[in-house]
């Protein structure tokens, strides 16, 4: 069991951080490290855009982008905890408008795990809104095929999967509420997690850095109640179940201090430590994330397996570039969000670590970031 933690070494991932800022690789950054429970470093530096104007600070709110699929996911876990569904559910069962061969033959496991036989697209339909989680429902239904057998291969979904699990949140709720609400009521109050939410609440927008997405995500993301090409991540409310909510490196280490303790945070269960344990496993294989394939083989790297839990990213055992780091147990899993947001928890060293930056970096130059960032907080551990 490890005991101490040095400071010394989780300041010098605190300077690289700086460093990286200094040189304009990106803007700012909030960092929070937790051992044992316990917050051992809490820092921002930096601001949230370009021209200096905002400063960065432990409290600042930042869009998390695919991060938001792993509140779905949880939710998700709990409803098949609560009997509602299982994994081994078919979408068309829950959907019904969801037909057609392969894709109706596919199953929450196969969302979850990214392996439904839907190719991995970033829009259902170009320029549609975002505000309507049954417009899209409706747009990935009728626009989205099957290319391929479910469980034949692992290709990311940046958006259809987590319309329709979000969906089925809706539908099998016993109270039929919105999505915001079920995301709400059922995880972000019981958890303490007061700035998170999908949409910026009035009580976040002054700490809100809004996302510099120099030009790195390929489509965009309309608001009918915010003006621009990118206003869901401005607007009050949105049902954007993949990418639109927004957070602090504070709440999301109450979420990551959930799934470390078992599934429980201030006497509130969100899940059994069974389902965690079952979910941080590797259920895809050797088989490729098609994406992460594309960008390691323009890098001139090694493309890496998959990797996926139920809904989580994991570790593994492979010598490969990942967000989580080299030196991190197989164990360890998380998520991340667009250039910019990871959070991971290495059950082994029972340590957890939350990053959130501001100006979007590739995902090959996200991936160097966080895996260096990774590294050194796992070399603190005494």
């Amino acid at each position: 069991m490890t005991n101490e933690i040095s400071m010394e070494r989780l300041n010098v991932m605190r300077d690289s951080v700086e460093a990286d800022i200094a040189a304009n690789v990106y803007w700012g950054a909030a960092i929070t490290v937790s051992h044992r429970g316990k917050v051992v470093l809490d820092f921002a530096a930096g601001h949230a855009d370009k021209e200096r104007t905002q400063q960065l600070q432990t409290d600042s709110i930042f869009s998390i982008f695919s991060v938001t699929k792993a509140f779905i996911n949880v939710l998700i876990l709990r409803s098949i905890e609560l009997g509602r569904f299982s994994l081994t559910t078919r979408m068309s069962d829950l959907i019904p408008e969801f037909t057609g061969a392969p894709r109706d033959r596919a199953t929450i496991f196969n969302f979850l795990t990214h392996t439904t036989g839907m190719p991995g697209v970033w829009e259902a339909k170009p320029g549609m809104y975002l505000d309507d989680l049954d417009e899209m429902v409706q747009a990935v239904c009728q626009n989205i095929p099957g290319s391929i057998e479910p469980g034949e291969r692992c290709d990311y979904s940046p958006m259809a999967n987590h319309v329709l699990l979000a969906d089925v949140l809706r539908r099998t709720d016993p109270l039929k509420r919105s999505i915001a609400d079920i995301l709400e009521q059922d995880l972000f109050i019981p958890l303490g997690m007061d700035d998170t939410r999908l949409g910026i609440k009035p009580h976040m927008r002054d700490r809100h850095a809004f996302p510099d997405m120099r030009g790195l995500v390929p489509v965009k993301a309309l608001s009918r109640s915010a003006p621009g090409d990118n206003g869901i991540y401005a607007a009050e409310s949105n049902e954007a179940v993949w990418m639109g909510s927004a957070s602090s490196t504070h709440d999301l280490n109450k979420f990551a201090a959930m799934l470390a303790r078992g599934g429980e945070l201030g006497g509130h269960r969100i899940l059994s430590p069974r389902m965690i344990e079952i979910a941080r496993q590797n259920w895809t294989g050797e088989l490729h994330n098609e994406i992460y394939r594309a960008v390691a083989l323009r890098s001139g790297r090694k493309a890496p397996p998959a990797y996926m839990g139920l809904g989580f990213s994991v570790r593994g055992d492979a010598l490969v570039d990942h967000q989580f780091g080299m030196l991190t147990t197989p164990e360890t899993f998380g998520n991340y969000g667009a250039g910019s947001t990871v959070y991971w928890i290495d059950p082994v060293l029972d340590l957890t670590f939350v990053g959130l930056s501001a100006g979007l970096l590739t995902q090959a130059a996200n991936i160097e970031r966080y895996q260096r960032l990774s590294d050194i907080v796992v070399s603190a551990v005494n």
